[in-house]
């Protein structure tokens, strides 16, 4: 096995526990490695660090696996490390839908592993993962016998690492749209053309956390993809529900949910771009008593963070202005790119341009089946605020 040196004059994080491991960290080499291959990486005084797999296409140059030297890196160990994480969302209550497996936070690297009900969608992210592929779907196999398997790596960022993009099924096939339930709703889940693997899970703790504020309210969602905070207002009292998205597609399975779940009477939806009829409304001095705001990540890159900030404080600010006094805003940010502080920083200059003040209701971040480990921030992504706006 090859074996990679750090430089000296690095920081402390990969020794502090963070997985990942960039080219220009590393000094020495001995032996040879082909992409993907797992390697052993040593401080530059030569006491071993971890093992992990390589790829030289990629900046990430390294990604650990393990930390213990003596640990084998082979089909039992990713069954061991999947068993493991299914252990921990059964202890915290995510039976039915829940991520199983949170890449780095469930130290599986590039790894992402959606269940819902009975089947599973995996994304292998990164060169050294997918050469694993096998070994975790027999894996999932042994653990689940789920009725069916689906590969959704139709994602850019595989290209970084020399990867094609493709989606298919790793099991027999089987019809992949299907129905799960969530907090007492039915959604109806398009694993093979859904965003991402279908279906944001993330947020399912979140969307039971609107229960008081929307009862018996004129609710607007925003950016609302197929109606989940929709269907909780409906569930959880609301008068009027309307949502708005982009998508036609997104729209039209909204309007299905809806149906599914008896609200067809309480939810409309409406394909439009956002950020126009917002600014439209508030001069029509429309009004509502809660509006919810669950945009996309407006970034995947550094270079457009402060883009990303201007779009989210226009967002909010255009949302506070159809909020009646005393009613709520519910919003969320769902990139790692813009910190909780900046976040924060953002909604309270959106506040102070909408003459509002907010009052503080909830701030929480994604479900704990999407653990967060204090030593890598970026496994710490979802912001989500409920605030009275006064």
């Amino acid at each position: 096995m090859a074996k990679f040196f750090l430089r000296k004059k690095i920081g402390d994080r990969v020794i502090n526990g963070h997985p990942w491991i960039f080219g220009n960290e590393l000094g020495d080499t001995e032996g040879t490695a082909e992409p993907g291959d797992i390697v052993e990486v040593y401080s530059y005084n030569g006491s071993f660090v971890g093992k992990g797999y390589i790829n030289p296409a990629s900046q990430i140059r390294i990604r650990l696996l393990t930390r213990d030297k003596n640990e084998v890196i082979n089909e039992d160990f990713f069954f061991k490390k999947i068993n493991e994480a299914w252990e921990y969302r059964k202890k915290l209550g995510y039976i039915e839908n829940c991520r199983l497996i949170f890449g780095e936070a469930d130290q599986l690297p590039a790894l992402i592993i959606d269940k819902f009900n009975d089947y599973l969608v995996i994304q292998t992210l990164a060169l050294g993962i997918e050469k694993w592929k096998d070994a975790i779907v027999a894996a999932l196999q042994k653990i689940f016998t789920p009725k069916g398997i689906y590969e959704r790596n139709d994602v850019p960022v595989r290209t970084l690492e020399g990867m094609e993009q493709r989606k298919g099924f790793l099991s027999a096939p089987f019809d992949t749209n299907i129905i799960i339930n969530e907090n007492g709703l039915k959604f109806h889940v398009d694993i093979e053309n859904g965003q991402k693997t279908g279906y944001f899970l993330d947020q399912q703790d979140n969307r039971r956390a609107i229960a008081h504020v929307v009862k018996d309210a004129d609710v607007l969602e925003v950016f609302c993809y197929t109606g989940t905070f929709s269907l909780h207002a409906a569930q959880y009292g609301a008068k009027s529900v309307l949502g708005l998205d982009i998508s036609e597609n997104a729209v039209a399975t909204a309007r299905r949910n809806a149906e599914l779940n008896g609200y067809e009477n309480i939810c409309k939806f409406d394909a439009v771009n956002a950020f126009d009829v917002l600014k439209l409304w508030a001069k029509e001095n429309r009004r509502y008593d809660v509006v919810i705001l669950d945009p996309p990540a407006f970034t995947k890159s550094r270079e457009n963070i402060q883009k990303a900030v201007t779009g989210y404080k226009e967002i909010n600010l255009r949302a506070m202005k159809l909020i009646r006094p005393g009613g709520f805003l519910v919003t969320a940010s769902c990139t790692n790119l813009v910190s909780p502080e900046m976040f924060l920083d953002t909604i309270d200059a959106a506040a102070k341009d909408a003459k509002r003040i907010l009052r503080q209701v909830e701030w929480r971040t994604q479900a704990s089946d999407h653990p967060i480990l204090r030593n890598i921030p970026s496994t710490q992504y979802l912001k989500f605020l409920v605030a009275q706006v006064l």
